[in-house]
């Protein structure tokens, strides 16, 4: 097999660098269409239109609604093809991103990620996350272009509630894991090709970052503030994370994630938060020795993600309900098969309540 390495056309990162939009996006079109829902476009659509109208940018400006759905998609690139954008910008989480992104291979244009909040690694992958209407996982829709730029502004990142923060550090806290147990078996990423031993040392590196800065970057958001520790682990749950997961690969604990997702319950969940317990299931799937499950369990617990199910909504799992769970987590294409041995649906359910266990233990709930 091939080995592939692939990501954005370019990424930026600081305080203050939505006001510096056009200048970095200028050479893309001549028309943005910016998409946000109503809480950040009344955050970042006059600094956006501003900076794009100084440097000859027109700009319209569209709510999004809630869910990266096939329906959200359609509506969203009829608009823009009819206000004829050449660029569409997705501002905000990683639903309405991979909804920018989505249209803007439908309509042929250019990308712009513009997250205004740490939670995911979806800024600079090529790939949408595609939900019901009523917000359950469907499946993955793989782009053939990246975004053009990714831009990130950490003065928001850090204004934002604490708790995106912390489910970027979730999701990218699966990224070694993940992208090791693909490496470890040769496992196809999520580009097609094999792992370079770059993305395999990026996704090392997204782990290094976590465990030496988030503690105190959490403390720091929590205060509003953006320190050295703010941007290094902005950086591993936007950039480290993103190039870890996508060129180096995915395996349980995003499948656990999108299995979670068939239970109601868990529906207020963050993606990180869901992500989480997959990456914990994993360890175990994995037979990790105690003490370092215990020790990623502490750490979870010291920047506030869930380690129980009960954290996630399913306060008494009962049999059936982890049993759609391992059924959708083995789903045939789910990235579980990129373990390095066979994993079949009794042995995540085993795994999901042995890791509930554990994490009750450590967190001394019942």
């Amino acid at each position: 097999m091939t080995f592939v390495f692939e990501s954005p056309g370019s990424y930026v990162q600081g305080r203050d660098v939505s006001g510096e939009i056009g200048s970095h996006a200028e050479s893309l079109g001549d028309h943005a269409l910016l998409l946000g829902d109503e809480v950040v476009l009344s955050l970042v659509a006059d600094a956006v239109e501003a900076s794009f109208s100084d440097h000859g940018l027109e700009t319209t400006v569209e709510e999004f609604r809630e869910e990266a759905s096939e329906e959200e998609v359609e509506r969203i690139a009829e608009l823009g093809a009819d206000a004829g954008a050449d660029v569409v910008v997705g501002a905000g989480g990683g639903k309405a991103l991979d909804t920018a992104k989505a249209v803007a291979i439908e309509n042929g244009v250019a990308m712009v990620s513009m997250p205004t909040i740490a939670s995911t690694d979806a800024p600079t992958s090529a790939l949408s996350v595609i939900y019901s209407p009523e917000g359950e996982f469907e499946e993955y829709w793989f782009h053939e272009r990246h975004p053009d730029l990714v831009l990130v502004d950490t003065a928001l990142v850090a204004g934002a509630p604490t708790r995106f923060f912390t489910s970027g550090i979730g999701d990218a806290l699966a990224t070694w894991f993940e992208a090791d147990a693909a490496y470890r078996s040769s496992a196809e990423n999520m580009v097609g090709g094999r792992s370079t031993r770059a993305a395999h040392r990026l996704a090392r590196l997204c782990y290094e970052t976590l465990r030496e800065h988030a503690v105190s970057a959490v403390q720091a958001v929590e205060n509003d503030a953006v320190t050295e520790s703010v941007e290094a682990v902005t950086e591993a749950n936007t950039l480290l994370s993103g190039l870890g997961f996508e060129s180096g690969g995915l395996a349980a604990a995003h499948a656990v994630h999108n299995g979670l997702t068939q239970l109601e319950e868990t529906h207020h969940a963050t993606h990180g938060e869901k992500v989480n317990v997959g990456t914990l299931t994993q360890l175990v799937l994995e037979g990790h020795n105690d003490a370092f499950v215990e020790e990623v369990i502490e750490f979870s617990l010291a920047v506030d993600l869930p380690v129980t199910l009960s954290g996630i909504g399913i306060e008494d799992p009962e049999s059936a309900d982890l049993e759609v769970v391992a059924e959708a987590a083995c789903a045939e294409g789910e990235t579980i098969h990129n373990e390095p041995f066979d994993v079949t649906p009794a042995m995540v359910e085993d795994a999901l309540r042995t890791a509930d266990a554990l994490g009750r233990d450590v967190s001394g709930s019942t």
